[in-house]
C-alpha cells in the first residue's frame, strides 16, 4: 500500500482508505460483470460484504500482502482495534484458514534464525552456529511428520498461523477491475482527495473487456501459460520450452483479450527459444502472433538460417505495411544485408544532415537546454524548454474526444487517464473513422482556436497525453498560432501511426514567433552528446514535411 500513501503527495489518508479502496473495486466489478461471477463467487462477495468491519479491513491487508501465511503476533494495525476477534470472524466465515501443517520453506519465511534456535535448541547446540538456511536444512532432515514442526514453532510463537482463503478471486476480481494482471490494490486512486480528476468517459456492461464468462476463462488460462513460462525462465529450465510451445499453439483464444495475451505469450516463449537454438519452433510461435516483435524476430530467423529471399520478402512486407517504427527500422537494416546475400544492388540511406546551430557558450550552473533558451531569447517571441510535452499536449487536445471514445474493452473503472490501448499500434486502427473525421474538421478549422476552447475544456482533466505542469494556455495559444495547422496535422498523423514509438524524440526547446511559420523546433546537445534514434526519426520526418527543426551543437567557452 505504500505507493498509494506516497501518490498522495501527502495528504491525510482516511485510516480505511485500503478497505473503501476494496469496495469501491467490488462496486464497479459487480456492476459490470456480475452476470458472468459463477454463483460461488458471489457468495464470496456477500460473505465479505457481511462481516464486522474489523474483519473486512484485516482481510484487505492480507491479501494486499505478500503470503500466503502469517502469524498473528506479527500483524499489528492501529485502525483495527481488535485483531484476534477480527481473525476469529474470518475463520467462522470461511474467509481465511489457520495451518495444521507448515513445511520448512514457510517456516523459513515466517520465522526467525534466531527464533528458530530457540524452538530447536537441542539441536542448534549439536549443531554449533549454523546459518539460517544450514539450521532449516538440519531441521527438515530431523523432523517427521511436518506437524512435529508447528508444534515445536509453538513454543516460541503460540499465536495462530492463518492464511486469507479466495485469493484466486481477488486476483481475478482486481483483473476485471483494472483490465490488466499488472496492477493490484497498491495502484487504486482515491478520487476523493481531489488529487485528480477523471473525464466521464461511458463505463457499461456493453464495452466490457470480457464480453462473457468465456473470454475470461481463456484469458486466464493464457494468464496460467505465461505464469509456467515465466517459472521456467527464472529456474532456467530451457528444456521445458518446447513442450510448452506445443500447449501455446494448440490453443489460440477466441476472445480479443485472451487472443492479444496469447500473442504476447508467443513473441515471449519464441524469443526464449531463440536463445536456446530451437530457430523452428520460435519461427512457428511467431508466425502465429500479429504483435511487434514477431515479423522483425522471423525476419531475423530466416536471415540467420541463410534463407535469403524469404527474409528479403519479408523485409519488403514489413516496409509496404509496417505495424511500428521500430520493426519499420529492424526491416531498413536487415534489407541490405540479406540483398547482398541475394547479389543484388543495394542503394543505403544517405548520411544524415540535419540543420545544425553551433554554439559556444559560457559554462553555467543550469542545464544546457535551459542556457541554449536564454540565449536565443532575444530572437524570438518566445523559447521554452518542452521536450516532449508540447506536441504531446497538442495532440491530447486535439484527439481527446477521440481518446476517450467508447471503444470496446478499452476502460474499465472510473480512474483511467486513457484507454487501455492508447500506446498499442491499433488505437487507429480502431478508431478510423472518428480519426478521419477529426482530421477533416481540423484541416478545416482554425487550428489555434480548436487548440485554444480544448486547452481551457479539458484543463486539469487527467489525461496520459498532457502533462498540466509543463503546458499551459500562453504556450498552446502561442504554438497554435505559429505551427502551420498542416504541419500539426503531419505530426498527429505520425503520432497516431505508433503512439508508443513516436511520444518521445521531439526536439528540447520550441521557438516561437509572432506569426504563423514563424517558429523552430531545437534539440540540444552538449559536448558528447549524440542525437537517439527517435530523435533521428523525428529530424528526418520534419525534413521531409518541411517542418523548421535544427540541432543546436553546444562546446563550452574556456574561462
Amino acid at each position: 500500500m505504500s505507493r498509494i500513501m506516497s501518490d498522495t503527495n501527502g495528504l491525510t489518508l482516511a485510516p480505511h482508505y485500503y478497505h473503501d479502496n476494496f469496495q469501491r473495486m467490488l462496486q464497479v466489478v459487480q456492476a459490470r460483470y456480475d452476470d458472468i461471477l459463477h454463483a460461488d463467487e458471489r457468495r464470496t462477495i456477500a460473505c465479505f460484504r457481511s462481516l464486522p468491519c474489523n474483519a473486512r479491513c484485516l482481510y484487505v491487508r492480507l491479501v494486499s500482502r505478500s503470503g500466503p501465511w502469517f502469524r498473528e503476533s506479527k500483524l499489528h494495525y492501529p485502525e483495527i482495534d481488535d485483531i484476534g476477534g477480527a481473525l476469529d470472524s474470518l475463520l467462522e466465515n470461511g474467509m481465511a484458514s489457520a495451518a495444521t501443517t507448515l513445511d520448512i520453506d514457510e517456516a523459513g519465511k515466517l520465522f526467525t534464525r534466531h527464533e528458530l534456535q530457540q524452538a530447536f535448541a537441542d539441536l542448534a547446540a549439536s549443531g554449533g552456529n549454523l546459518r539460517k538456511p544450514e539450521l532449516l536444512q538440519a531441521i527438515a532432515t530431523q523432523l517427521t511428520p511436518p506437524e512435529t514442526l508447528l508444534e515445536r514453532l509453538a513454543c516460541v510463537d503460540a499465536g495462530r498461523i492463518i492464511a486469507p482463503l479466495h485469493t484466486a478471486l481477488v486476483a481475478q476480481l482486481q483483473l476485471l477491475f483494472f483490465g490488466n494482471r499488472r496492477q493490484d490494490l497498491t495502484e487504486f486512486v482515491l478520487d476523493e482527495l481531489g488529487v485528480t480528476r477523471y473525464w466521464p468517459y461511458r463505463l457499461d456492461t456493453t464495452q466490457r473487456l470480457f464480453p462473457h464468462r468465456e473470454a475470461l476463462d481463456e484469458y486466464l488460462a493464457c494468464a496460467e501459460l505465461s505464469d509456467q513460462h515465466q517459472a521456467c525462465v527464472e529456474s532456467r529450465d530451457s528444456a521445458l520450452l518446447p513442450e510448452l510451445a506445443a500447449r501455446v499453439l494448440a490453443g489460440e483464444p477466441r476472445g480479443a483479450a485472451g487472443r492479444a495475451r496469447w500473442q504476447r505469450l508467443c513473441n515471449n516463449l519464441a524469443r526464449d527459444l531463440e536463445r536456446s537454438g530451437e530457430l523452428v519452433l520460435a519461427a512457428s510461435l511467431y508466425q502465429r502472433s500479429q504483435r511487434h516483435p514477431a515479423r522483425e524476430r522471423l525476419a531475423r530467423i530466416l536471415e540467420r538460417q541463410g534463407n535469403w529471399q524469404a527474409a528479403s520478402d519479408l523485409c519488403r512486407s514489413i516496409l509496404s505495411e509496417p505495424w511500428c517504427e521500430t520493426e519499420q527500422e529492424a526491416a531498413r537494416r536487415i534489407l541490405p544485408r540479406v540483398e547482398r546475400k541475394l547479389t543484388r544492388a543495394v542503394r543505403g540511406r544517405g548520411r544524415d544532415r540535419f540543420p545544425r546551430l553551433d554554439l559556444t557558450l559560457p559554462a553555467g550552473p543550469h542545464s544546457v537546454e535551459r542556457q541554449v533558451a536564454e540565449h536565443l531569447a532575444a530572437d524570438w517571441e518566445i523559447v521554452r524548454y518542452v521536450e516532449n510535452s508540447l506536441m504531446n499536449a497538442l495532440f491530447g487536445l486535439a484527439f481527446w474526444e477521440e481518446i476517450f471514445a467508447p471503444v470496446d474493452g478499452v476502460f474499465h473503472h472510473p480512474y483511467q487517464a486513457g484507454p487501455s490501448d492508447m500506446y498499442d499500434v491499433s488505437f487507429r486502427q480502431r478508431r478510423a473513422e472518428l480519426v478521419s473525421a477529426r482530421m477533416e474538421v481540423l484541416r478545416s478549422s482554425d487550428m489555434s482556436a480548436e487548440l485554444t476552447a480544448a486547452y481551457h475544456r479539458y484543463t486539469h482533466y487527467q489525461c496520459r497525453w498532457v502533462d498540466w505542469r509543463r503546458v499551459d494556455a500562453e504556450l498552446v495559444a502561442a504554438a497554435a498560432r505559429c505551427i502551420p495547422g498542416a504541419q500539426l496535422l503531419a505530426i498527429f498523423q505520425r503520432l497516431l501511426f505508433d503512439p508508443r514509438e513516436n511520444r518521445s524524440g521531439f526536439p528540447d526547446l520550441v521557438a516561437l514567433g509572432n506569426t504563423e511559420g514563424a517558429f523552430c523546433l531545437i534539440e540540444v546537445k552538449g559536448p558528447g552528446d549524440t542525437l537517439q534514434d527517435s530523435q533521428k526519426r523525428w529530424l528526418r520526418y520534419f525534413a521531409d514535411h518541411a517542418i523548421p527543426a535544427q540541432v543546436a551543437w553546444v562546446t563550452w567557452r574556456d574561462a
